[in-house]
């Protein structure tokens, strides 16, 4: 199973990851490479919570995903 990844610095230098697809699950490195080698983890345990908690997991098929600009 695949799952989408979200990567970007903080302002303390950190890498944070997220899972779109999975709201909640994040995890984080020194590095990118540290962050990307964490994630699975993060997933791994955020997939197991789910089927403990019997919340169904859905995969979104066909979600197009764009950005959109707002005046401030």
């Amino acid at each position: 199973m695949e799952f989408k990844i979200t990567l970007e610095q903080d302002e303390e230098g950190w890498y944070i990851v997220t899972v779109p697809a999975l709201p909640g699950c994040i995890s984080q490195g020194k590095t990118e490479e540290e962050a990307k080698k964490n994630i699975p983890e993060a997933i791994e345990l955020h997939l197991s919570a789910l089927a403990r908690d019997g919340i169904p997991l859905y995969q979104k098929q066909g979600a197009k995903e764009t950005f959109v600009a707002i005046d401030l």
